[in-house]
């Protein structure tokens, strides 16, 4: 990363944390861009070109997350589709375990701010929308239609395990590990307790190929 790339990245942390910090204080809904912008002291115009709206000042570490981890997907040599999906749920998971109060606020706002709630949505199905791509670009068989299908079904596990771990998580900040409800919940896949779409429902291949 050059050094006008570096500042752009320290510039962007600067204003998300500190919006982060006045929602906490003040509420979403009381705090204005122009408050935001003169704790990180930059211009308005400065924060509108790294944050269109408010929602996703809100949301810019989930997007990181979940995103990066398919970034980071796609970076990785050929694997099992099982052992891929694992490592990407735990890339995601490491990223959120990370911060957990940061977390913790985001899924607060959400839970009180419909408009919050409807952008992390969005942005958890952009997340399977990118998986579920890199996963058809990876998958080989005979038939198009089945590679699709498979790897749309596999990036729907990923999501819904992800979105249900880290609720739970989030519900019961001291009761329970985000990890080893991550690895209870593929244990449960790979033993059939829910159903996964395995590599062999694409005939030639037993991999996940890499880019």
């Amino acid at each position: 990363m050059g050094l006008r790339e570096l500042k752009r990245e320290r510039t962007r942390r600067l204003i998300a944390d500190k919006a982060f910090e006045l929602f906490s204080d003040h509420g979403f809904g009381r705090t204005t861009v122009e408050q935001i912008a003169a704790a990180a002291e930059v211009g308005p115009s400065t924060l509108y070109r790294y944050f269109p709206t408010k929602e996703t000042l809100v949301l810019e570490f989930v997007e990181e997350s979940l995103m990066g981890a398919v970034a980071w997907f796609h970076e990785q040599p050929p694997v099992d589709l099982p052992d891929g999906l694992q490592a990407v749920i735990e890339h995601v998971l490491d990223q959120l375990d990370a911060n957990p109060d940061r977390v913790r606020a985001v899924y607060d706002l959400a839970d009180h701010t419909p408009s919050v709630s409807a952008q992390l949505n969005d942005l958890i199905w952009q997340f399977r929308n990118a998986l579920a791509a890199e996963l058809t670009g990876r998958l080989s068989g005979q038939d198009p239609q089945l590679v699709e299908f498979t790897a749309s079904l596999s990036a729907g596990s990923v999501m819904n395990i992800i979105e249900t771990v880290v609720r739970m998580w989030v519900d019961n900040p001291d009761g329970v590990e985000v990890k080893v409800l991550a690895r209870r919940a593929m244990g449960l896949l790979r033993g059939g307790g829910i159903p996964l779409p395995g590599t062999a429902s694409c005939p030639g291949d037993n991999a996940v190929h890499g880019p």
